[in-house]
C-alpha cells in the first residue's frame, strides 16, 4: 500500500455525537469498550472518549447530529487554504468567537467541523484497519477494541461517488481502495480518519463500522450482556442503533 497522506485539516480528529443524556451515552458506549477521557461544561457539556483508536466527543444537545471533526491549531491558515480550492463553507466563525468553529458540509448533505480548541485533546495511538498489519486481521486478540473489533471507516452514503470523492479530495483525502461490488464504493484516507464512500440507498446516515473475524461471537455477547437495538444482517453482521439514534455496523471480517 502506498504511503498515507498528510493530514491538511488537523492532527487531532474525532466522530462527534449529540446526545441528550450524556451520562446515558458514556455507559451506552463504555458497553462498547469505550471509556472517559475528558469531560467539561465549556462551551456546553461533553465528554470525550475513546476506545483506543477511535476519538468521539458527545456534545449534549437535543438536536441528533453526527460529524467528522477535526482540532486545528492554525485554523485561519486552515480555513484560508480551503477557501482558496473553492471549498465553501456552510458556517464560519465570528471574530469574537473564543472558540472558532466552523462546518462543511459535503456534495451528500454529511458533516464535516473544524473546531480552534485542542488543549489537552491527543489522537489515540492504537491501530485502526488502515494502520494494523493485515496479517493480525485475524488475531483478535490483538484488536484495540476488546468488544468491537477493528475500527475500519466511516461510512457516507453517498449519490455520485465521483463527485464525493472530489470533493473529498479537496479537504486532503485520497482513494486508497475503489470497488465495483455490490455497488460502486471507495476507502479514502488524508493521514488521520478513514472515509468510506457508498454509491447505495442501502443506508442513509453516516455510520460508524467496525470490522471482526470472530464478529457473531461478539454481538452474541453483546446480546448478552442486555445491549438491545441490533437490527440482524444474517447471522454474522449486524447494525446497531445507538442511544443517540445513530449506527454502528458490527461486520464480520473476510467472506
Amino acid at each position: 500500500m502506498l504511503p498515507l497522506p498528510t493530514p491538511i485539516l488537523g492532527d487531532i480528529t474525532a466522530i462527534t455525537i449529540t446526545t441528550p443524556d450524556l451520562d446515558k451515552s458514556l455507559a451506552f458506549y463504555q458497553q462498547l469498550g469505550f471509556t472517559e477521557l475528558l469531560r467539561a461544561d465549556w462551551p456546553f457539556p461533553w465528554i470525550q472518549i475513546t476506545d483506543g483508536a477511535l476519538l468521539i466527543m458527545l456534545r449534549k444537545d437535543t438536536n441528533p447530529y453526527i460529524a467528522l471533526t477535526y482540532y486545528v491549531k492554525d485554523i485561519d491558515t486552515v480555513v484560508a487554504s480551503l477557501e482558496s480550492k473553492g471549498v465553501s463553507f456552510a458556517m464560519k466563525a465570528k471574530p469574537t468567537d473564543e472558540v472558532k468553529r466552523y462546518l462543511l458540509k459535503s456534495p451528500d448533505g454529511h458533516n464535516v467541523s473544524l473546531v480552534s480548541i485542542v488543549e489537552g485533546f491527543h489522537q489515540p495511538p492504537g491501530h485502526t484497519m488502515l494502520t494494523m498489519p493485515q496479517e493480525d486481521f485475524f488475531k483478535p486478540e490483538k484488536y484495540v477494541n476488546k468488544v468491537c473489533g477493528i475500527y475500519g471507516e466511516f461510512a457516507h452514503p453517498v449519490a455520485n461517488i465521483n463527485a464525493a470523492i472530489a470533493w473529498w479530495e479537496l479537504l486532503g483525502f485520497r482513494a486508497i481502495s475503489t470497488f465495483t461490488t455490490p455497488y460502486l464504493w471507495a476507502i479514502l484516507s488524508d493521514g488521520k480518519s478513514i472515509i468510506g464512500l457508498h454509491q447505495t440507498a442501502q443506508f442513509t446516515l453516516p455510520t460508524i463500522t467496525y470490522f471482526a473475524a470472530d464478529m457473531k461471537d461478539r454481538i452474541a455477547s453483546l446480546k448478552a450482556a442486555g445491549l438491545t437495538g441490533f437490527l440482524d444482517k444474517g447471522e454474522n453482521n449486524s447494525v446497531l442503533t445507538t442511544f443517540e439514534q445513530q449506527k454502528i455496523n458490527l461486520f464480520k471480517l473476510g467472506m
